[in-house]
C-alpha cells in the first residue's frame, strides 16, 4: 500500500472538534502520516499533543505572522474551507516556544514567516522582528522552518539568506519560477496544496523543481481539492495533492508519494 504524507495541516484548529478522532484514525488506516502546524501558543500546544496521542503525527510549533497583531480575517482572504476569525494578537515569548521546540515529535519550528497581504508598514516591521526570533529558535534548536510567505517572497528570502543556519520548507508556496528558484538555492523544500488540482499557474513550478525538493500538503481545513471543493478540507485527500503532482511530472503516483516521504524523513530528521 502506498504510505503518503502531509506535511502543513491545523487537526489541531477547532474545524475538527466534532470529529477530529474519526478523522485520525482514518489517515492511520490510509497509511497518511500527518504534521499538524501550531500558529500560536494555544495550537502550538495542542498540535504536541496529538502528537503524543498518535505515532503517525507531528508536529510544529510557532506564531503564525497574521497573529502577532489584532486583526480581522475574513473569507476572501482565507479562501475556501475558511472560518473568519479575529486574532487577539500575541506577543512573541520566546520562553513559550524554546520548551515545546525541543520535544522530540516536534519537527519544525513554524508556521513564521511574513504575511504582507494586509499591506501594513507597522505590522510588517513587527513581522519581521517576530520572524528573525523564530529564525534564531529554529538555529538553537537545530530544527528547520515551517514557513508561511504571502506577498512578501523578496523579504522572506533576504532574512533567511542573512540569519538562517537551517533549511526548511516553504508551505502553500504560490510565487513564480524566479522566486522559487531562490529558496531552492538556499536548500528549501517547496510545498503544494490541493490548489494544484485546479489552478495551473503552478504548473511551471511543479514542473521545474526536483522531486527531491518538493513536498505534499493539504493546509486543512482550508484549500480543498478537487472534486471535494466546498467541504472542509482532510489530510485524507493528500494523495490527490500527489497524483496531481505525478501527472504535471509525467511520472507514477507511488514514485512521487514515495520520493515526497523520503523528502520528508531528510528535511525534518524522522523516520517514518
Amino acid at each position: 500500500m502506498t504510505r503518503y504524507i502531509d506535511i502543513h495541516a491545523h487537526l489541531n484548529f477547532a474545524a475538527y472538534n466534532p470529529d477530529r478522532k474519526e478523522v485520525i484514525e482514518r489517515l492511520a488506516q490510509q497509511n497518511i502520516v500527518c504534521i499538524n502546524v501550531g500558529t500560536q501558543k494555544d495550537t502550538s500546544l495542542s498540535a504536541v499533543k496529538l502528537a503524543e496521542e498518535y505515532s503517525h503525527l507531528y508536529a510544529t510549533i510557532g506564531l503564525h505572522p497574521v497573529h502577532t497583531t489584532k486583526s480581522h480575517h475574513d473569507l476572501a482572504e482565507l479562501g475556501e474551507g475558511g472560518q473568519e476569525f479575529t486574532s487577539r494578537g500575541e506577543v512573541y515569548d520566546a520562553t513559550n516556544y524554546v520548551e515545546l521546540a525541543q520535544h522530540p515529535k516536534v519537527v519544525a519550528i513554524g508556521e513564521c514567516g511574513l504575511d504582507y497581504y494586509r499591506n501594513d508598514p507597522a505590522s510588517a516591521e513587527l513581522q519581521k522582528k517576530v520572524f528573525k526570533e523564530h529564525i534564531e529558535l529554529a538555529n538553537s534548536v537545530g530544527k528547520p522552518l515551517m514557513l508561511h510567505i504571502r506577498n512578501a517572497y523578496a523579504d522572506a528570502y533576504d532574512m533567511l539568506k542573512q540569519y538562517a543556519k537551517v533549511k526548511g520548507n516553504v508551505h502553500f508556496f504560490a510565487g513564480t519560477w524566479e522566486e522559487a528558484q531562490k529558496f531552492l538555492s538556499l536548500g528549501f523544500t517547496l510545498s503544494f496544496t490541493g490548489v494544484v488540482t485546479f489552478a495551473e499557474s503552478y504548473h511551471e513550478v511543479i514542473k521545474n523543481t526536483p522531486l527531491d525538493m518538493i513536498m505534499s500538503e493539504t493546509d486543512s481545513p482550508y484549500v480543498t481539492p478537487a472534486p471535494y471543493r466546498g467541504q472542509r478540507n482532510s489530510p485524507e485527500y493528500v494523495p490527490l495533492v500527489v497524483k496531481k503532482i505525478a501527472e504535471i511530472k509525467g511520472l507514477s503516483e507511488e514514485e512521487v508519494a514515495t520520493q515526497i516521504l523520503k523528502n520528508a524523513e531528510r528535511v525534518f530528521s524522522v523516520k517514518i
